[in-house]
């Protein structure tokens, strides 16, 4: 998601995989939250590791998109019914290209989207330049955004919206024959245009450059699109007037304060999702322990937002970048906790599942994820040596299985199981949460 926890993730080999780990001092008796575990197959990624792309299709299967640096990248559809996965799309092949290096597509990074229709939408992204092998940001074409119909198993490709840079959200409001995309060029400062595409005609109205990374975008009630502005403001375009709007905010009736990490003027990336009913945005800066709530039914050029409450109780730090609004719209995230077994295993994030639902006084911590099947995958090779990128996997002294690092998506089914995705091994976790 950033070059630098790509080199922190991808980088430190410091602790073992499973089954070949140091002692860790024993920590107080958690209560926690067992997962089962899929692995995602290998051959979609060589770097153990994938990002928000996740999503639940209306035909009850999961889409998940990987990261291949350098290669390409792919869309895996999970069957929970039969516990199986299978590639369904191959961007490159899709695409017609056979580019590698910073020229390739090399991940999916927009979290996937599910139109009226049942169709997919997702778009690609590029990598990172190797500088030894002098690689320009200007060598990526430019991403591609996808539409994947699960009913005939085709799928469509659009042009490239903007030279060079990738495509970091999808949103489509089929009703008008149209989809919503943000681009992301990895620079600094950023560039990510708003812009509308004409799904019929492949072409592309730009709205304005927003300037802030790893943007979602959100259709409302109305039919309006909401995407966020670096410094706090939010952007919206209401199609049925032709209008763009620059909203102010507030929370609890104030401007967002700088701890919120709302309306930062250096990037910070936020989560967003929006209610079933179109009437409720919700929000989560990545760094944040709190849960907010926009409402899309006021009136005026101020969206009014409220803190919801905490995500994790007594969590010194916490990291969220996988958050979703299920579809009985229960708000569900994947965060995890810095400052657990941090003397034992410096940079290790505890992983949580916590739910908010709507009229509730605060999102609640279901707790801590362990691994309840350990052994989902192998972790090493025949000579029982460690395989490459397979550390992200740990074992405590209690015997619970759980993960090391960060998650980056987040997917609730209509039974109410929520997913997340873990890295090294790229991992799909499945939690049955308590009623």
């Amino acid at each position: 998601m950033f070059t630098t926890l790509r080199h922190q993730v991808l980088g430190c080999c410091f602790f073992a995989v499973l089954g070949h780990m140091p002692a860790i001092a024993e920590e107080p008796k958690l209560n926690w939250l067992p997962a089962t575990a899929y692995a995602i197959p290998k051959e979609t990624t060589n770097q153990g590791s994938g990002y928000f792309s996740i999503v639940a299709g209306k035909n009850g299967r999961l889409y998940i998109g990987t990261a291949k640096y350098g290669v390409g990248s792919y869309l895996v559809e999970f069957d929970p019914a039969t516990k199986q996965m299978k590639v369904v799309v191959d961007t490159h092949k899709e695409i017609g290209t056979t580019a590698t290096g910073f020229a390739a597509q090399s991940k999916i990074h927009t979290r996937n989207n599910v139109g009226a229709s049942g169709k997919i939408y997702f778009a690609t992204k590029q990598g990172y330049p190797e500088k030894d092998k002098n690689e320009k940001w200007e060598d990526y074409p430019g991403g591609y955004p996808m539409v994947y119909d699960p009913m005939t198993g085709k799928t469509k490709v659009y042009p490239i919206p903007v030279p060079h840079h990738g495509i970091i959200s999808i949103t489509p409001d089929e009703s008008r024959g149209i989809a919503y995309i943000s681009t992301c060029a990895d620079k600094q400062p950023e560039d990510s245009h708003f812009m509308i595409l004409n799904l019929e005609k492949g072409t592309y109205r730009d709205l304005m450059d927003c300037h802030h990374i790893f943007a979602f975008i959100s259709i409302d009630h109305l039919g309006r699109a909401y995407h966020p502005i670096l410094g706090g403001e939010i952007a919206r375009y209401d199609p049925n007037t032709d209008k763009l709007e620059r909203l102010k905010q507030t929370i609890d009736g104030q401007p967002p304060t700088k701890e919120s990490n709302l309306a930062l003027p250096t990037a910070h990336p936020i989560n967003w999702d929006i209610s079933p009913d179109g009437k409720t945005l919700y929000c989560l800066p990545m760094s944040t322990n709190q849960l907010f709530a926009y409402d899309l039914t006021a009136t005026g050029d101020t969206l009014p937002g409220r803190s919801l409450g905490t995500l994790v109780p007594g969590a010194k730090t916490t990291d969220c970048r996988a958050m979703c609004v299920g579809p009985t719209g229960e708000v569900c995230a994947a965060v995890t906790e810095g400052g657990r077994f941090e003397k034992e295993v410096p940079g290790m994030n505890l992983l949580h599942n916590v739910r908010y639902r709507p009229g509730t006084p605060a999102p609640v911590d279901l707790g801590p994820v362990s691994i309840k099947n350990p052994d989902y995958t192998e972790f090493v090779d025949k000579d029982g040596k460690p395989l490459p990128m397979h550390y992200g996997i740990v074992k405590l002294p209690d015997g619970t299985t759980t993960t090391k690092y960060v998650n980056l998506g987040c997917a609730q089914t209509s039974d109410g199981r929520i997913y997340s995705l873990a890295l090294v091994p790229y991992t799909l976790l499945q939690v049955e949460p308590p009623k």
